[in-house]
């Protein structure tokens, strides 16, 4: 049998890069999964199609997170499509660099509705079902960025920071109703957005990773699937760091 058999997975951001990874490695457990995205439907419904080849239940659902009543909507067309979501990854995020004095109002609450306040809502709107159920796995895609800060991202920076708050006082607060609430922080990721980084750049990023590489999407879903994992039911509260050595907090 495997780890997750007919669980329930909600992944945000679920149709490139790293949530696509993160989708496949729940599936491949057994887990159904409903792949959240904001505007790649072709994308959304490919991954859908990798997974069902898997032998598992796989939607779709449309919806920006920054927005309440889309995040409703979404769970609970989920809830009529596959049932209770019990694992909940928030990977869905974005970014709009510039350094802070240069950073518009806009630009800095942009990034903190769909960053912090989206994760939290979703997790508020998922959370009461496993508490009923008396199981849940909910896992923050956090980042390097909001343990060390970067320049020209103080609105992610803080966005991400923000997240290891939320995930160490969920913790807390649902540890004896039978759910984790972990992190993970992936430092540079082989990804879309890494791939629009200036080359000497990326050089300089290696160079100042232990190992000397980027990371690979799929060492970030191996991390999700282990924290999502019955073996994992001891840790909670924990931000595991999946960067190469860049950083060691």
């Amino acid at each position: 049998m495997k780890l997750l058999e007919n669980k329930v997975s909600l992944v945000t951001g679920g149709s490139r890069g790293i949530g696509r990874s993160i989708c496949l490695a729940l599936a491949s457990e057994g887990s159904h999964v409903a792949v959240n995205y904001a505007s790649h439907d072709a994308q959304a419904n490919e991954v859908c199609a990798m997974l069902r080849d898997k032998g598992v239940k796989a939607f779709a659902y449309r919806a920006n997170i920054a927005n309440d009543d889309e995040n409703h909507r979404m769970v609970e067309q989920i809830h009529k499509d596959l049932g209770p979501v019990s694992i909940l990854v928030n990977n869905a995020g974005i970014t709009r660099d510039r350094t802070f004095v240069k950073m518009t109002y806009e630009m800095w609450k942009e990034v903190l509705d769909v960053d912090l306040t989206g994760p939290a809502m979703v997790t508020h709107e998922v959370l009461k079902d496993m508490i009923d159920n008396g199981w849940g796995r909910v896992v923050f895609m956090t980042s390097i960025v909001g343990q060390t800060g970067n320049f020209g991202q103080s609105n992610y920076a803080v966005a991400k920071g923000g997240l290891i708050a939320l995930t160490r006082t969920l913790a807390r607060e649902v540890a004896r109703k039978g759910i984790t609430v972990n992190a993970v922080a992936p430092g540079f990721i082989e990804t879309d957005m890494t791939a629009e980084v200036p080359p000497q750049v990326l050089d300089k990023v290696r160079e100042a990773t232990p190992v000397g590489r980027l990371g690979k999407p799929d060492e970030i879903a191996d991390a999700v699937r282990f924290l999502c994992s019955p073996g994992a039911a001891y840790i909670t509260g924990e931000v595991i760091n999946v960067n190469g050595g860049m950083y060691m907090g």
